[in-house]
């Protein structure tokens, strides 16, 4: 079990049983129970005991020490070690989750489980049908519209938790003063694609559904692997991403998630050979010297066409890709607000993004392949 004294300022006990007294038992409404094995994510972990587990964070936002969650079985009442002798006794699984982060609303999707989920940052920015409808319905609350959390309407609104989107926010603090609990979600410090598709354990650790989140992420690892398989005995194909933002261009280094995806996919990544986990910020002309003869463009804008992109910065007409390649931008699934679901739904189903990938980069291995997050540029 991973607690020691460093980590007790992060420790918070979850519960799920706040409509029922302590003394009623009977009323909590158990998940489908169950053990999660953790095999490609590196920032969680879950660790077990009588009537309860343990959710540690190792990184819950950028260079914060790690926080521990205890999360007690709903109608137990275990015995917690020592270091937790103080710490709130909330149970498990939770009725309701205000979620800081698209990201998190796939996961709830594939469990199965919208129905705890009881409120959302910012709505416009929601792809899911899913999600949306439950908004539409009143049934889930915003509480985020300016992106800056608004504390009286999280407090008002009473979540057993508030799952972060992984950064840090002093309005946590306050929340957890007024007796709402915050876990922090920060999937996307994961280098890898399976360990971000991972946090389904997460969610599920805190909905009761282990066995669900053991199955469907065992279907994306498994389609997952398939389809590196298939990409694996073809010749790579030299590949640019990324594109222009404020005068500077991020490109995946290899260690990266995007690297790891590209590579994957039988691409050939220019900066394949870089260890790095995060991009690599470069000026147009290095990125031009290194990859502008590279006949696939991955852009990172919701350009319509090429028009588009020339309009945005006529550089980019110097590039292979742009004078007699393929140019592909992930803008095909954008939500009536405005909200892109590459950056919901594809962050926990990387089986589905890599899918598209090996299709834009060897065609011949996917000929009737539809892609779910890209469109080519025209």
């Amino acid at each position: 079990m991973r607690l020691v004294p460093a980590l007790l300022a992060g420790v918070v006990v979850l519960s799920a049983c706040a409509a029922a007294p302590p003394a009623a038992p009977a009323a909590c409404v158990p998940g489908t129970g169950g053990r999660s094995t953790v095999e490609h994510a590196e920032n969680f972990s879950l660790t077990y005991a009588e009537g309860y587990q343990v959710l540690t964070v190792d990184q819950p936002s950028p260079g914060a020490e790690p926080e521990s969650y205890v999360l007690v079985t709903c109608g137990a009442t275990p015995e917690l070690p020592p270091e937790l002798a103080s710490a709130q006794r909330i149970t498990v699984p939770v009725d309701s989750l205000y979620s800081g982060s698209t990201t998190h609303l796939p996961l709830l999707v594939d469990l199965g489980r919208v129905d705890v989920l009881t409120g959302v940052a910012t709505a416009a920015f929601v792809s899911s049908p899913e999600v949306l409808a439950a908004i539409d319905a009143g049934a889930v609350a915003e509480y985020a519209p300016t992106e800056q959390i608004d504390v009286e309407r999280v407090v008002t609104g009473r979540p057993d938790v508030l799952m972060t989107g992984g950064f840090d926010d002093p309005a946590h603090a306050t929340l957890r003063q007024a007796g709402i609990p915050v876990v922090a979600n920060a999937e996307y410090l994961e280098p890898t694609p399976l360990g971000r598709a991972e946090w389904i354990k997460v969610m599920a650790a805190l909905t009761g559904d282990e066995l669900r989140a053991a199955a469907v992420f065992d279907q994306v690892e498994a389609a997952y692997t398939g389809t590196a398989a298939r990409a694996a005995g073809a010749e790579p194909v030299p590949v640019l991403a990324g594109s222009l933002f404020q005068g500077t261009w991020s490109v995946p280094a290899g260690g990266s998630y995007l690297g790891r995806l590209l590579d994957d996919a039988g691409g050939a990544n220019p900066w394949s050979d870089d260890p790095s986990t995060s991009s690599l910020t470069l000026d147009f002309e290095t990125v031009y010297a290194t990859a502008g003869q590279a006949p696939v463009w991955l852009a990172t804008q919701d350009w319509a066409d090429r028009a588009a992109a020339l309009a945005a910065d006529p550089r980019y007409g110097e590039l292979a890709a742009m004078r007699e390649g393929r140019v592909w931008t992930a803008n095909r699934a954008i939500g009536p607000g405005g909200g892109n679901d590459f950056y919901e739904r594809g962050v926990t189903r990387p089986d589905l993004v890599l899918a598209d990938l090996v299709a834009i980069l060897h065609p011949e291995l996917a000929p009737a392949h539809e892609q779910t997050f890209y469109t080519e540029l025209r």
